[in-house]
């Protein structure tokens, strides 16, 4: 039976966006970002994050100092009652390291993990605070796309835009 799926950017959905986070003492996490993932884990929705890391191809941190991080937000998560079922990234940048398939807009981190738990796309939602993760979305056939974002952006792919995580639970 195929399983339905929160996917969630990390920077700017799940904490305050500051370019290239890696310290565990800078993370400041978006208001209701953990309320919106227990009503979605309570509607039996598995949680996953996809996020651009290219941080670690520009060399201002490293693989290890991501996994570090990661680690830790999936036991502050689990002590929120939520359980992070895989953290999918992407570690490079077009311009250092060429093109790949994982970065975001591409869908590669999203199919994989469709075929890792057997996710139907077409119930399941992603939420992302840019252009590029809901055109991943899009090409990944993910019924749901909720772009976040304080701006008032008319023209967005998204099927959603919201100022704010409240407007999802």
């Amino acid at each position: 039976m195929a399983s339905k799926a929160l996917f969630l950017d990390r920077d700017g959905v799940i904490n305050v966006d500051k370019n290239y986070l890696y310290k565990i003492e800078e993370v400041v996490f978006v208001a209701g970002i953990f309320e919106l993932c227990r009503h979605y884990q309570a509607l039996g929705y598995l949680i996953i994050v996809v996020t651009n890391q290219s941080g670690i191809a520009r060399g201002l941190y490293t693989q290890s100092d991501f996994l570090r991080l990661s680690e830790w937000m999936k036991q502050k998560f689990q002590e929120e009652g939520v359980v992070i079922t895989a953290i999918y990234h992407c570690p490079h940048h077009p311009d250092i390291t060429g093109a790949c398939a994982c970065r975001k807009p591409q869908p590669k981190m999203l199919l994989d993990a469709a075929k890792t738990y057997h996710i139907d796309m077409r119930h399941s939602v992603l939420i992302g605070d840019s252009e590029s993760d809901i055109e991943a979305a899009i090409a990944a056939g993910i019924g749901e796309s909720v772009l976040l974002t304080p701006h008032d952006i008319p023209t967005s792919k998204a099927t959603r835009v919201i100022k704010e995580l409240s407007c999802l639970y």
